[in-house]
């Protein structure tokens, strides 16, 4: 009904009532009587005139009556209800208003009876008229005075509380309908009343005395009645029960928080917390998430895991438990045994939900909440209870137990419906946790086992690393680190990364991990290592495409792509301090001065491997001993945003300059300070702080192209080893200089160099001026020559060849540990 017609009622309903004028002074004493009012209270004049006003008023009103007159002294006039007592005792509710009487002194009031509000004819006429326009509404609907008293109501209020219409006369809303928030409501009657303006659509949720467990949801409206002259007589309001739509947004809001809240992350037990989380305190008190053991490991439910017997105890392990007043968070996985026989024994066997409106306190559900059902206050009700199966794709992966206390009224069929509906969601998402758990731990098994577990002992580099894996939405990528010994006491370090994640990002950086091994075999330049890198990079991606044109597959998330895969590859000499680097679309390394000051060393930038474009560009750089190289990948200096990099340094530097004890320790502490503890992506971080061999423990010489140079080679080489304390390779060490000095003097040209490197093993070294790699041969019993090589091969640990701009080196090992070699 709209405002006019509301108006338009209480015009109707003042114009239809009959009137019973009479007069009284200041003091509320009768002036004068009418016959009307002698007909509507029983008074005749000759009573009424001369009386206090209040002794013709019932007990209350009559108290009241100071405050009306003060009233009509302050505004003028007022107009209200009024509980009159008639002649013969019997008390009547009128409907009555004060204004001023024109008379000299101008401190009279003319009082005017509007009929009485029960049984008067003229009340019965108005009466008829509310009736017949909306006295049948099915919305409530009521009027109040200026008092904010009732004056009138239609049944359909009645479903609201207070009792039929006919109790509520004369009565303010607390008292018909203690416990609902009647402070709210008149509040807005009175902003109404003051400013004229109607309020519409107030939504008001609350309990009342009558069903103290129940929310309900009402939708008001206020609108202002005025008499003939525009003064404010009172209030018309209707109300209208929204409850259902109330629950109904409820739910909906429920099942929207649910769907962004769950599932965040693809952690089994944190997805089981989310549940619990989102369900209390808006639709539960208390929620708990029983998940089965193997389900938590990322495995399939056993099929002897739950009996077919339901009177076979369970045991379960409690992956998120939420109770209204809980901090939030999780408390990690614990072991709950369900007894035989109970209702989560029941649903697990079962598959279907559990629903009681009352929990019996001697038949808890599980020892958890017995604790908590215990804790309830001495004569409150027991809670109402739900058990709905966690089930995924036709398994049960475990049960959610939702309790409701006394603040909540019990659990009907909606609310399992809504229980249903949340805990399928977040069955799909703790399945969903638990395959990529399987396969996200077989591809962090995997990637362990390719990185190196411990990275191998030398005399050229103190070294630690560090690897964080990306958080479970973005999966484990194909980061990795290594060290590789070199001839002459040198180390390669290397990191790098592969495209994709998952377990092909994994086992695709195996394969090159394991190419950049074999290539630093060769012992070529970091450039050059980068250039047969690129090549070996694009002929696996070939492979691989050919591989999955003849044998198609099930596509993975991450994909087996080397093809951008980036590196940096860095040769350390430990004699002189020589650093030599290459990088393949990968961040350049970052030094820490003994001083502690941090540099960045201008490394020429090539392109991802297989991508083709210029070729590898190496930088040369000579290194104070106790300066720290940081390698890095570039998850290091990500802020968080999908590829978005930090291009300002200032963070690493920062991040470099604490201090540690131990390098382990400083490697720790960039990775924390840079690296959140779930990553979007991989970060591998290898710190290597240099050494230099003592002079004494190398020793070099300049050999003319004669071959009476090798005997003063033999014995110079020998005198050595005596003076390392190592004489007992003498013999070993001159066959080994014998030969490789006279290959150097009989097939290469330009000058000869002699030098021997005490590390952990003996290192003997010739440079000449020549190109030509020399051959081992396995000579036939008549040749008189080509033993020479086959020698030194068995005596020695390990030979091999490194080029040089000016020539080459061929070198041997002999180790210093191993008594047998």
């Amino acid at each position: 009904m709209g405002t006019h017609d509301e108006d338009d009622v209480a015009r109707r309903w003042f114009d239809v009532a009959d009137t019973a004028p009479l007069l009284i002074d200041a003091r509320g004493v009768v002036r004068s009587w009418t016959r009307e009012a002698e007909r509507l209270l029983g008074y005749p004049a000759a009573e009424a005139v001369g009386e206090d006003l209040a002794g013709l008023l019932a007990p209350g009103d009559s108290e009241r009556l100071p405050y009306v007159m003060d009233r009509c002294r302050r505004d003028g006039g007022w107009a209200g209800l009024l509980s009159a007592r008639r002649r013969d005792g019997r008390p009547v509710s009128v409907m009555a208003r004060i204004t001023s009487a024109d008379e000299p002194g101008g401190s009279a009031r003319r009082l005017v009876l509007l009929n009485e509000m029960a049984d008067a004819p003229g009340w019965d006429m108005s009466r008829a008229v509310l009736e017949q326009m909306i006295g049948g509404s099915p919305i409530g609907i009521a009027m109040v005075d200026a008092d904010l008293r009732f004056v009138w109501s239609n049944a359909a209020l009645t479903q609201f509380g207070g009792g039929p219409p006919e109790s509520r006369l004369g009565l303010r809303l607390a008292e018909v309908q203690p416990g609902l928030n009647s402070e709210a409501i008149e509040a807005q009657m009175r902003r109404v009343l003051a400013t004229g303006e109607p309020v519409l659509g107030y939504e008001l949720v609350g309990r009342v005395r009558a069903a103290p467990h129940r929310e309900t949801a009402h939708m008001l409206s206020f609108t202002r009645l005025n008499d003939e002259h525009g003064a404010p007589m009172g209030v018309y309001y209707t109300v209208v029960d929204m409850t259902e739509r109330h629950r109904a947004r409820q739910r909906l809001a429920l099942l929207d928080r649910a769907g962004r809240r769950i599932g965040r992350s693809l952690d089994i037990a944190r997805t089981a917390q989310e549940l619990a989380d989102v369900a209390v305190p808006g639709f539960a008190d208390l929620v708990t998430v029983d998940l089965l053991e193997p389900v938590l490991r990322g495995a399939e439910p056993s099929p002897g895991q739950v009996s077919d017997d339901a009177e076979d105890s369970v045991t379960l392990r409690r992956a998120g438990r939420r109770a209204t007043g809980d901090p939030g968070v999780a408390t990690g996985s614990r072991e709950v045994v369900h007894r035989g026989g109970s209702p989560a024994v029941r649903c697990l066997v079962g598959g279907r939900p559990w629903r009681v409106e009352r929990l019996d306190p001697l038949d808890p559900l599980d020892p958890l909440t017995e604790e908590w059902v215990a804790d309830l206050p001495a004569g409150s009700e027991p809670p109402s209870a739900l058990i709905v199966p966690v089930r995924a794709r036709g398994v049960t992966l475990g049960v959610t137990t939702f309790l409701r206390r006394h603040r909540h009224e019990p659990f009907g069929e909606d609310d399992l419906a809504l229980a249903e509906d949340l805990v399928s969601r977040a069955a799909v998402c703790v399945d969903n946790a638990r395959r990529y758990t399987r396969e996200r731990d077989a591809a962090l098994v995997l990637q362990r086992n390719l990185l190196p577990r411990r990275l191998p002992e030398q005399d050229a580099v103190e070294v630690a690393a560090c690897y964080r894996p990306a958080d479970e939405l973005t999966g484990l990528g194909g980061d990795w680190y290594d060290l590789i010994p070199l001839s002459g006491a040198r180390v390669a370090l290397v990191v790098g990364e592969v495209p994709g994640h998952g377990i092909d990002a994994a086992a695709a950086m195996g394969r090159v991990r394991t190419a950049v091994r074999t290539l630093a075999a060769l012992d070529l330049p970091p450039a050059e290592i980068l250039a047969h890198l690129d090549d070996l990079v694009s002929r696996m991606d070939d492979e691989e495409g050919m591989a999955a044109e003849t044998e198609p597959r099930e596509p993975r998330s991450g994909g087996a792509q080397t093809v951008g895969a980036a590196c940096v590859y860095v040769v350390y000499d430990p004699v002189d301090g020589q650093c030599v680097m290459a990088a393949a679309g990968h961040p350049a390394p970052a030094v820490v001065l003994p001083d502690g000051s941090v540099t960045f060393i201008e490394l020429p930038q090539g392109p991802p491997l297989g991508a083709g474009g210029p070729p590898f560009e190496s930088a040369e750089v000579t290194l104070p001993e106790g300066s720290t190289l940081a390698l890095h990948t570039d998850g290091l200096l990500a802020r968080g945003e999908r590829w978005a990099l930090d291009t300002d340094r200032e963070r690493l530097r920062q991040a470099l300059e604490q201090s540690a004890d131990t390098l382990e320790l400083r490697c720790g502490t960039v990775i924390d300070a840079l690296v959140p503890a779930r990553p979007y992506d991989d970060v591998a971080l290898l710190m290597a702080r240099t050494r230099r061999l003592p002079a004494e423990r190398v020793a070099d010489w300049e050999l003319p192209a004669d071959p009476a140079a090798v005997a003063e080679a033999r014995k110079t080489a020998s005198r050595r080893l005596a003076e390392w304390g190592l004489a007992e390779l003498s013999f070993t060490t001159e066959l080994v200089v014998s030969e490789l000095v006279t290959n150097a003097i009989r097939y290469a040209t330009g000058p000869i160099r002699l030098r021997l490197i005490r590390e952990r093993t003996l290192v003997c070294e010739v440079f000449d001026g020549g190109t030509t790699a020399p051959h081992l041969r396995h000579p036939r019993a008549t040749d008189e020559g080509g033993r020479g090589l086959l020698l030194v091969s068995q005596v020695t640990q390990r030979w091999g060849t490194r080029f040089l701009p000016e020539g080459k080196i061929i070198w041997a090992e002999q180790s210093l540990t191993d008594p047998e070699a």
